[in-house]
């Protein structure tokens, strides 16, 4: 067997959920495990973070998902309903349901449900992604309070720049202004935003990135915001190469050896998640000491220096990304952020995920 594997640790997304809350003690947590669990899988995450109130999916799929394997919590969907058969069953299951558009309202209120939606209106205040406009946000609001769809109202919106030195104050006072008429719950923080700023965490807060242990901060490491990798990305070491000065290793001669060194082939490659673009110099752990790979990345294999690792042999574990490599680190290197990386291991479907308990 392919010696490639994710070690997901539950101990440590607890360790991280435990983090939030100290973080924002006041408020709910809606945790958020779209994307198969940002990659980790989606019930396997969900197992480790069900001292949450809640959950945030992307897909109907996965909130039935997370009903059939037996959890209670509030399950919110992101993007709300693309049809109309999806609101009834969100009706039948107790989903809760985003409502970003005057499309999604008409399709709830033409329905009749056998019970009424809890909805989180979002407002867009700056990131022109999803969200009603405040020109009209008041006054639509206005409308729904007293509709017999509506159990409760949410208000929501997102971040664009809670990461950068802009912040969210530009963001926050438009949201203020919009919500100070209603005695709603409200909902705003992000990750970032739950580490940078306390006044966002309101009645509920968002934790996405920051559950996996990777930063949601750029620049910060996430051993400074305790918080713990989730994910252990590891593999064999499979061929060794002898090189000498100027031979070559990998397509396109990307790399040519400066001096006689010792090269090891790892069974992992951007066919399983590993991008592509990481170029030479990128970290990587292989018996108790870090290296970086060489050359450029196949769709099978990559490339690493242990000519200073005497004691790397085939069969030796590399680690690819965890408790030794942060993701982060790979991730800046390769001109990316530990989201994508972090996701891609579940897009490969060539991944197996092992969980582990401590």
């Amino acid at each position: 067997m392919r010696p490639l594997k994710a070690f997901i640790n539950q101990a440590s997304l607890q360790h991280n959920l435990a983090t939030v809350k100290q973080l924002a003690p006041h408020s709910k947590i809606m945790s958020v495990v779209k994307a198969n669990g940002y990659g980790h899988g989606l019930i396997n995450v969900a197992r480790g973070l069900n001292e949450s109130d809640g959950f945030a999916v992307l897909t109907l799929n996965e909130a039935i998902d997370l009903r059939e394997h037996g959890f209670e919590q509030d399950i919110l969907l992101l993007e709300g309903a693309f049809e109309a058969y999806e609101i009834s069953i969100a009706a039948k299951m107790h989903f809760n349901l985003v409502v970003h558009n005057l499309h999604q309202l008409q399709m709830i209120e033409k329905l009749k449900l056998n019970r009424p939606l809890d909805i989180h209106f979002k407002i867009n205040t700056g990131m022109n992604r999803l969200g009603f406009n405040p020109q009209e946000a008041k006054e639509i609001l206005k409308t729904l309070q007293n509709k017999s769809h509506f159990k409760s109202i949410t208000l929501m919106t997102h971040f664009a720049t809670a990461d950068e030195p802009r912040g969210v104050d530009w963001q926050l006072s438009v949201f203020d202004d919009i919500a100070k008429p209603f005695n709603f719950s409200r909902s705003v923080a992000n990750s970032a935003s739950i580490v940078n700023f306390k006044k966002t965490h309101l009645d509920w807060v968002r934790p996405g990135i920051m559950l996996y242990g990777a930063s949601p901060i750029m620049g910060h490491k996430s051993s400074t915001l305790n918080i713990k990798p989730v994910m252990q990305l590891k593999s064999k070491i499979i061929a060794i190469q002898n090189l000498s000065k100027n031979d070559s290793v990998g397509y396109g001669e990307s790399f040519k050896a400066k001096k006689d060194m010792r090269i090891a082939v790892v069974a992992c490659g951007y066919a399983d998640g590993y991008p592509r673009h990481a170029p030479t110099g990128t970290p990587v752990y292989v018996e108790g000491k870090k290296t970086s790979t060489v050359g450029r990345v196949s769709m099978d294999m990559l490339y690493i220096d242990i000519t200073d690792i005497p004691h790397a042999s085939i069969s030796s574990d590399v680690e690819l990304w965890g408790e030794h490599v942060p993701v982060d680190d790979v991730a800046e290197k390769s001109g990316t952020v530990g989201y994508e990386l972090l996701c891609a291991i579940s897009a490969s479907k060539r991944v197996p995920i092992e969980i582990v308990h401590g």
